[in-house]
């Protein structure tokens, strides 16, 4: 069984208070994006044989045991021993430590994987209660659609939003951000205005008010990020941020805009053209 998991981008991000587990309460809105890696399981030949999980593609790195593919299976066969061992291979293609989700895409996919190759019949709450378990946004990935995110992440409510009439364009300089040290750089606080409010406004207005709070100290080290946002809204974006705690950034343009985005620069580019909504 083949599956192929996409990323996402962070429409807005306010971090809002540390909240006493350790974790901190966020407002966000997620959007699926048509970036995928591709996530395929099989039996295995012996039936006796264990678990194995390959990869290829963009290097990984780190022991099997910690990819959280692995340990989405993991969780499953805690309450399903009858499970049998399987082959598990990841191709990947979306960026590592790059604010996007591709980690808990893949994650959250295989827990589905899982789900319909042995006929689980999981509900759908129990599938969100793996995910959450694997990491705070991995249970947008069983949505797949744009949703507001409040509390860690994982209270997840639709919302309309459409971009399929324009053109989003990822831009990443190569550079992994460890999430962990972005949170420890930000100051909660409660915004102005709420993203709820901001994003349904005309996307022309998103400029001036769809903050994402990771900006200023991630651009403060890393300070080529900030130019290339200022670069996105050169070419023409109507909109350009970073997503998640970086190091992604991404514009949004107009479909009759074809920017000639920095040339020679050792960056990964993606534009999507195609939209899931």
């Amino acid at each position: 069984m083949l599956v192929f998991p996409n990323c996402k981008i962070n429409l807005g991000l306010n971090i809002l208070r540390k909240r006493e587990d350790g974790f901190h309460d966020i407002e966000t809105v997620f959007y699926p994006v048509k970036l995928r890696d591709a996530l395929e399981i099989s039996g295995q030949p012996d039936p006796g044989a264990g678990t194995t999980f390959t990869t290829s593609g963009i290097a990984i790195g780190g022991e099997p045991a910690n990819n959280l593919c692995y340990k989405a299976y993991q969780l499953i066969k805690h309450d399903f021993p009858q499970l049998p061992g399987v082959k598990m291979h990841l191709h990947k293609s979306i960026p590592l430590g790059a604010g996007l989700g591709g980690g808990s895409a893949d994650g959250a996919f295989l827990l589905k994987l899982i789900n319909e190759k042995f006929g689980l019949s999981l509900a759908s709450e129990q599938l969100q209660h793996y995910a959450l378990q694997l990491g705070s946004d991995c249970p947008f990935f069983l949505l797949n659609k744009p949703c507001l995110a409040c509390g860690r992440g994982e209270i997840l409510e639709d919302i309309p939003v459409n971009l399929a009439d324009y053109q989003v364009i990822l831009v990443n300089p190569l550079i992994a951000i460890n999430t962990g040290w972005a949170f420890s750089r930000v100051s909660p606080a409660l915004p102005k205005k709420n993203i709820r409010e901001i994003i349904n406004q005309p996307l022309y207005s998103w400029k001036e008010e769809l903050i994402n709070d990771f900006e200023v100290p991630v651009f403060d080290e890393y300070p080529e990020l900030k130019e290339i946002k200022q670069e996105l809204y050169n070419q023409g974006a109507i909109y350009a941020a970073m997503s998640g705690s970086g190091s992604t950034l991404f514009g949004i343009f107009e479909n009759a805009v074809t920017p000639t985005l920095f040339k020679g620069r050792d960056f990964f580019i993606k534009i999507i053209s195609e939209s899931f909504v």
